[in-house]
């Protein structure tokens, strides 16, 4: 039983041509493994020690050592190390890999996708923005710190940027927090932000991120609106049940009834997202009883702004 990270860039309905190649790397223990894409990001699907087969990494191994073909775990590091990035490479050694089947020859078994991403880079004290115009900003991956010597080392002494193994904690769930499902967000790259993971040592802010499609539902007054995902589940942007021109939903209409185009209903998004936030499907009457009339006389309509989210979990095999 093992692990297997299931994250938003491998479920591609939500993001259509988001990934542009999927890579496995199989590698001996002892050995170097490397991530590379040619184009795009890394983003890491699986990352499991062990041994699942006897034909794999077993040149010159007595049977005693390549006979156990149930030996597995995961590793977390491999994903903290190679997401959102364009390469990447380790002695798999050194990374400090529990032993999951003592006497057996083990190895490393990595598949991942190359994504097609936007690179944010910020350096200590500065700020930067993210924006996605219409779209929506997924966060693929953040780190605060250095992992490079020649990243925002413009003047600044060989000591203060030498180190490249410096990451601050918890920098991706901030940057999730703040950005995440938002159109544009600033970020500031600040020890007073993510902690000072290297004292001494000039930093900068590396994000990774793609911008996510909403789509639009527009239902007349007396039909029902029905939002649904095929992957994920929906997040609610916007919602106004009302009128806000004159040319939607206005055929047949007398005049009088289209004309005011300053109408909205207080609580349109708030029970929208009662009734469809986090769900795969949902349906909302686009009636006076759900919303109350916000402008009497006028032919109203409801319209949604919404997305289909799928979360990173992560689910036992």
């Amino acid at each position: 039983m093992f692990f297997l990270k299931m994250s938003l860039l491998s479920l591609l309905i939500a993001a259509p041509g988001l990934v542009t190649s999927t890579e496995n790397v199989i590698t001996c223990d002892g050995n170097v493994q490397r991530l590379s894409c040619d184009i795009g990001l890394i983003s890491v699907q699986s990352a499991v020690y062990g041994r699942t087969a006897r034909s794999v990494c077993s040149a010159g191994r007595p049977p005693s050592q390549i006979q156990n073909t149930r030996c597995i775990s995961s590793i977390p590091l491999i994903f903290e190390r190679c997401d959102g990035k364009i390469a990447c490479e380790f002695k798999t050694d050194t990374i400090g890999s529990p032993d999951p089947c003592v006497g057996t020859y083990k190895y490393y078994n990595t598949t991942y996708n190359c994504i097609q991403a936007r690179v944010s880079m910020t350096c200590e004290g500065s700020f930067s923005t993210l924006a996605c115009g219409n779209d929506v900003i997924q966060i693929v991956s953040a780190d605060y710190g250095r992992t490079d010597v020649e990243i925002c080392s413009n003047g600044q002494p060989s000591s203060l940027i030498e180190n490249t193994d410096c990451h601050a904690p918890d920098t991706l769930t901030s940057v999730v927090e703040g950005c995440n499902e938002k159109r544009s967000c600033i970020l500031e790259a600040s020890n007073a932000i993510f902690t000072d993971p290297c004292v001494g040592t000039y930093k900068y802010l590396a994000v990774s991120y793609f911008c996510r499609p909403t789509q639009t539902s527009v239902t007349c007054e007396g039909s029902t609106a029905v939002l649904a995902c095929e992957v994920g589940l929906l997040k609610i942007h916007i919602a106004n049940y009302g009128r806000t021109d004159s040319t939607t939903c206005s055929l047949g209409r007398p005049f009088g009834q289209i004309t005011k185009t300053d109408c909205f209903a207080t609580t349109s998004l708030s029970e929208v997202a009662t009734r469809c936030k986090d769900r795969s499907n949902c349906t909302v009457p686009a009636t006076n009883t759900v919303f109350t009339d916000p402008c009497v006389g006028t032919y109203k309509y409801l319209s949604i702004v919404y997305s289909c989210v799928v979360n990173d979990f992560l689910f036992s095999l």
